[in-house]
């Protein structure tokens, strides 16, 4: 039920907006003192959705009241009501979050509206809290997995940067190790967490679209600009930017982040107004941006500025002792979205998961473990779907895979009834990777090789299909 609480020491006001909110289905209180209000919302730590509160009362300022209350940590939509009020009172209470100042008599309609507008942010403040929640239970570092030195040793990292007022990180590791995951964990455990986690992968975001993407734009400020756009770090005001692959960002647009970094302010594409912004800065880069600034391929007053905490993950091959404990964790999430009871890893199967090189890390990891569970018939793992075989299977951990071998399985056919279909024998005379390099070259050649259009077909980034061309050996198609 929506709740206010209204702070009024003129009766009759008092009682008629009671009246007015009751007929409207609101939980009412209302306090004709500051010491009421006081006892309710500090003592008793209530936090209604909004809060009417006359300036002037008899024991008090309830500007003085508002701030008091934001110590406390409470978050309510604040309404100010007044027969006068000073520019000084006005600019006071927009700086304590306040909502709106109505002068009295009271314009009712203005109301309404105020009210309306408060009740919005109300909702969308508890949307914001019990994604917080959620997150918190769902991201902890205990969401990074294993019980090897390495992973040991970020979970540790992980705890102690959650403690601590951290304005910029730089994640390092090869694609695949979880830089996303890391990123949301950081996010949800640390001083931020009820407020946004916004994300950009840089690199699938043309140069010329991403600066727009990033700090916004004002109508008319390029072609196509019909309205103002808020742009991510605007968004992300409060809480986190977490900016996957920066080292793919175009090194003029680097000096405008700079900026926007030190000054926690920038200006949007084609407007004059600056915008202030308060957040946390996660960058992710599987490149090593330290040499790339000593190459001059990134700027390295970025370099220095993002990496104020470095912290570099440790790639699958690195920790094939967690891969059975990852493993078990993909089984729950893949059996309860399919339906599946996909429990047991015979030791042979993990033994041939524990001798792979995994380039992709644990996202092929995951990959492999999701189409293995969503084709298994029973509680085992099944060997048939891996896609993993002695061709592929590194002989030491650190030695790289070899390049995939073509199957001489005859090759799959379009559906006659359905020219954007493709039919692929399950009957075991193609090898998964097979179908995945059939699947990718289908939807490359019916895209004239646009990269990014294949990437919007197949829901993937560009990161993961640019991995796969590399692995199937299609890049002379895609650079014809």
């Amino acid at each position: 039920m929506r709740t206010i609480t209204i702070i009024e020491d003129e009766k009759l006001l008092g009682s008629e907006l009671k009246r007015r909110f009751e007929r409207e289905g609101w939980s009412v209180t209302l306090s004709p003192t500051l010491a009421d209000a006081r006892r309710l919302m500090l003592e008793l730590d209530f936090s209604p959705s909004v809060v009417l509160s006359d300036m002037n009362l008899p024991d008090g300022n309830g500007l003085d009241f508002l701030e008091e209350v934001r110590a406390h940590g409470g978050r309510s939509e604040w309404i100010f009501l007044s027969g006068y009020g000073s520019r000084q009172d006005i600019a006071r209470a927009a700086k304590l979050g306040a909502l709106d100042f109505l002068a009295k008599p009271l314009d009712y309609h203005k109301l309404d509206l105020t009210i309306a507008t408060a009740t919005r942010g109300a909702r969308a403040r508890q949307r914001m809290t019990d994604t917080a929640r959620s997150g918190a239970q769902k991201y902890s570092p205990d969401s990074f997995i294993g019980q090897s030195p390495a992973a040991t040793q970020v979970r540790t990292m992980l705890g102690q940067l959650a403690t601590v007022p951290v304005t910029s990180i730089l994640l390092g590791g090869e694609t695949g190790t979880g830089k996303g995951l890391v990123a949301k964990i950081l996010h949800y455990s640390g001083q931020r967490a009820e407020g946004p986690f916004v994300d950009l992968n840089c690199a699938a975001i043309p140069r010329d679209m991403l600066e727009s993407e990033l700090f916004g734009h004002e109508p008319g400020a390029f072609t196509g600009a019909k309205g103002r756009h808020r742009g991510l770090m605007e968004q992300a005001d409060g809480g986190t930017l977490f900016l996957d692959e920066i080292g793919e960002m175009d090194i003029g647009l680097q000096s405008k982040l700079l900026k926007a970094i030190e000054e926690q302010s920038f200006r949007r594409v084609g407007g004059e107004e600056t915008i202030s912004v308060d957040i946390q800065l996660i960058a992710a880069s599987n490149r090593d941006l330290r040499a790339a600034s000593d190459q001059g391929d990134f700027r390295r007053d970025l370099y220095h500025r993002i990496s104020v905490f470095e912290l570099r993950l440790p790639s699958l091959r690195e920790r094939t002792g967690d891969i059975a404990a990852i493993v078990t964790t993909l089984f729950g999430e893949f059996n309860a979205r399919s339906g599946k009871q996909v429990s047991i890893l015979p030791p042979a199967i993990l033994e041939t998961l524990q001798s792979y090189s995994w380039p992709g890390n644990v996202r092929e990891l995951r990959n492999v473990i999701e189409r293995s569970v969503m084709l298994a018939t029973g509680p085992k793992l099944p060997r048939e779907w891996l896609g993993i075989t002695p061709d592929n299977v590194a002989t030491s951990p650190s030695t790289p895979a070899p390049q995939h071998q073509q199957s001489n399985a005859a090759p799959p056919q379009a559906m006659p009834n359905d020219p954007a279909g493709l039919t692929l024998p399950l009957d075991g005379s193609m090898t998964l990777d097979d179908m995945e390099e059939c699947i990718i070259r289908t939807v490359l050649e019916r895209h004239d090789f646009n990269v990014m259009a294949a990437v919007r077909a197949l829901g993937t980034t560009r990161e993961t299909l640019r991995y796969r061309i590399r692995k199937y050996g299609l890049e002379a198609l895609v650079n014809a």
